[in-house]
């Protein structure tokens, strides 16, 4: 009995020692292969969708606002237009031809012009096509008044009248609108009044040729207009044949220059009303 009792001890404590082993190494394994295992649990992790448990889900009626349409894309929805200005205004050209560059409708508030938009109005009114169409007119009517004699008459004679009419108006153009403008500092620009009768309105537009704006808004002679145009009739002496009357014909010169300006003021002036009488705003 007691050899047998101590082999069951034996037995018992062998038991115990292999078992304390074989928890050990199962304690052991885990720490080995969970470095292993972890970049797959992540990948996994992130490659599936974060949900937050803690935010219900909010379920989306059907026919509701909150519905996208069939093309995944929400519309947005339309702005809001205002009504539009009831005023007449100016367009960029008078029956598609004559060019309307520098008339400002009445309520446009724009900046104030640079040097080079000022000599950039001044080109595109003496070098649009309408500007040719225009001196030709002018000078067909020199030449029917035979106001230049040793001009002649026919084709050559018409041939001088166009190129001295075109230089008069092209060098009033750059001196009324963008020399003089640019070193007095005003705008050339002619600011539509708008409203009132036909003589109100008729004496505004005259009234232009010797009021005009400053670059900062304010009223002053128009410098630009009187004293550039004088300067442009006293420069056509340099190409005009010399004669008994030079200051007569350059005095004619200096009206009619301030006549068209001023004719040209009062076209502006009254041609949203006709535009939107007359043609419907088809111009």
């Amino acid at each position: 009995m007691r050899r047998s009792q101590i082999f069951w001890k034996v037995v018992v404590l062998v038991c115990g020692i292999f078992g304390s082993t074989a928890r050990a190494q199962q304690l052991a394994v885990p720490s080995s292969s969970l470095a292993d295992e972890l970049p797959t649990a992540a990948s996994s992790f992130l490659a599936s969708p974060t949900q937050d448990p803690a935010a219900p889900k909010t379920p989306v009626a059907k026919g509701g606002s909150d519905t996208k349409p069939s093309g995944g894309s929400i519309e947005s929805p339309e702005p809001k237009v205002d009504a539009q200005d009831e005023t007449p205004q100016q367009t960029k050209r008078i029956l598609w031809v004559i060019p309307n560059y520098r008339a400002v409708s009445t309520s446009l508030r724009l900046p104030r012009l640079s040097a080079k938009e000022k000599f950039w109005l001044a080109t595109q009114d003496s070098f649009d096509y309408s500007s040719f169409i225009f001196t030709g007119i002018l000078a067909g009517v020199a030449m029917a008044n035979n106001s230049e004699p040793s001009f002649g008459q026919g084709a050559s004679g018409y041939g001088q009248y166009y190129a001295h009419t075109f230089a008069d108006g092209t060098i009033e153009n750059y001196l009324t609108e963008a020399i003089v403008p640019t070193l007095t500092k005003q705008d050339p620009r002619y600011y539509t009044l708008g409203h009132g009768g036909f003589l109100k309105r008729t004496g505004y537009s005259v009234s232009r040729l010797f009021l005009t704006r400053t670059n900062n808004g304010s009223s002053t002679f128009n410098i630009s207009e009187i004293a550039g145009a004088a300067a442009a009739a006293g420069i056509g002496n340099a190409y005009y044949p010399p004669t008994s009357n030079t200051w007569v014909k350059t005095y004619q010169r200096w009206g009619t220059q301030l006549a068209l300006d001023g004719a040209g003021d009062i076209l502006k002036e009254f041609w949203p009303e006709i535009n939107r009488t007359i043609f419907h705003n088809k111009y």
